[in-house]
């Protein structure tokens, strides 16, 4: 009976990382792409005639591959991780906050001011304003992987992704249980700060129960209760974490 396992996976062991296919990671890949490839995954919708030929359906695709690869990374490299365990490495690692973060390593703001269409009279947003937006810089990241992933194929392409965004599964694996920092390394990608608050305390001062609550820009993101304000706190820094990956 033929296994269920893609070949690619089958001949790889649990627990083992196995090299890149090319040793490339993904700038050495974006750096062969076509040069039409490569301008596909920064043109803007305002600067294009039609939607269709925008970075975004280049961001979808891009954005599955992403996916993919780093869930497969993830799988094969820690078998002692739960699934509620993986899934919360994986939401940070391939979060808008952690591709903004791999697309400043990757060098694309620098590649999409010069892409920027030349002669631009105000009817199209201009590079400078939309490396300021959130959205923009992660999701032209994910474009070039589609566009990578287009170019290559996807064995290449994963091996690539797996390599450039290891760094950022080792460090929220490192973290995982120090749910505060990792909001607040999270966030410090967005220029934002997170604020705690202890908003209700109940019991005898033996068994007394901490419920506290964090807000990002006055708004709340999660909320936690413990016998301490530490847990309560971590607890509500584990629901913001949640909240800033949907």
């Amino acid at each position: 009976m033929s296994s269920f396992w893609p070949k690619s996976l089958a001949r790889r062991r649990p627990g083992r990382r196995t090299p890149t296919a090319t040793g490339e990671g993904l700038g050495e890949l974006i750096a062969r792409l076509p040069e039409a490839a490569r301008l596909a995954a920064l043109t803007h919708s305002s600067w294009a005639d039609d939607r269709i030929a925008s970075y975004e359906r280049l961001a979808m695709l891009g954005d599955r591959v992403l996916g993919l690869a780093v869930a497969s990374e993830l799988y094969l490299s820690y078998p002692e991780l739960d699934a509620g365990q993986l899934t919360k490495i994986f939401n940070q690692a391939v979060s808008g906050t952690s591709c903004a973060e791999v697309g400043r390593q990757l060098g694309i703001p620098a590649m999409l001011v010069e892409a920027e269409p030349e002669g631009n009279d105000g009817s199209r947003t201009s590079a400078k304003l939309l490396l300021e937006g959130e959205r923009p810089l992660p999701e032209m990241t994910e474009a070039m992987i589609g566009s990578c992933f287009l170019e290559f194929g996807y064995e290449v392409t994963a091996a690539a992704v797996a390599q450039t965004f290891r760094p950022q599964v080792e460090r929220v694996q490192g973290t995982m249980t120090d749910f505060k920092s990792a909001l607040q390394e999270a966030l410090a990608g967005r220029g934002q700060h997170a604020v705690y608050e202890v908003v209700a305390t109940v019991g005898p001062p033996h068994q007394r129960t901490y419920e506290v609550v964090v807000s990002l820009d006055g708004r709340e993101i999660g909320r936690g209760s413990g016998r301490s304000k530490k847990a309560a706190g971590q607890q509500a820094a584990r629901q913001g974490l949640e909240w800033i990956a949907d």
